[in-house]
C-alpha cells in the first residue's frame, strides 16, 4: 500500500503529515489528503507536537490543504511520526502572498470607465492603476 508524506504550512508552523491517499482536490487549488496516518507509540516518551497533530485531525477523513501551502510530497516505504515544528528566523522557507490586494487599499482600483476615452470603453472591467 502506498504511503505519502506531506509537508505543508499552516499558520506559520510546518506540519508533516503521513497519508495513504492524496489527490488533486474537487475545489479548485487544494490537495486533497485521506486516510492520514499517526504512529502509535507504546514507549513512555511522548512528542508533544505529535500528540497535538494527532488532536488537530482527530475524527478528519479528509483534509484539503491549498495547494500555495504545500511545501512538498513524497512516496516513503512506512510512515513515520507526524510533527508540527515552529518556523524559525534562519528558516528558508516563505509562504507564498495569500492575497493579491492590500486591506485598506481600495483607491488603487478604478474601474477601466476612468481609463479609456467614452467610445473605447470595456464593460464591467477593472484594471490597477497609478496611485496619487
Amino acid at each position: 500500500m502506498r504511503i505519502f508524506k506531506i509537508t505543508f504550512l499552516n499558520q506559520g508552523k510546518v506540519y508533516e503529515v503521513f497519508a495513504r491517499k492524496v489527490q488533486q482536490g474537487e475545489l479548485y487549488g487544494f490537495v486533497e489528503v485521506e486516510d492520514l496516518i499517526f504512529e502509535q507509540s507504546n514507549s513512555l516518551v511522548i512528542d508533544p507536537s505529535s500528540e497535538k497533530l494527532q488532536e488537530e485531525f482527530a475524527g478528519v477523513n479528509r483534509t484539503l490543504i491549498p495547494i500555495h501551502a504545500v511545501i512538498r510530497i513524497d512516496e516513503v516505504e512506512k510512515e513515520g511520526p507526524g510533527k508540527i515544528t515552529e518556523l524559525d528566523e534562519t528558516s528558508n522557507i516563505t509562504p507564498f502572498p495569500t492575497t493579491f490586494f492590500k486591506p485598506g487599499r481600495k483607491r488603487d482600483i478604478r474601474p477601466l470607465s476612468n481609463a479609456f476615452p467614452k467610445e473605447d470603453k470595456p464593460n464591467g472591467l477593472f484594471t490597477r492603476l497609478p496611485g496619487p
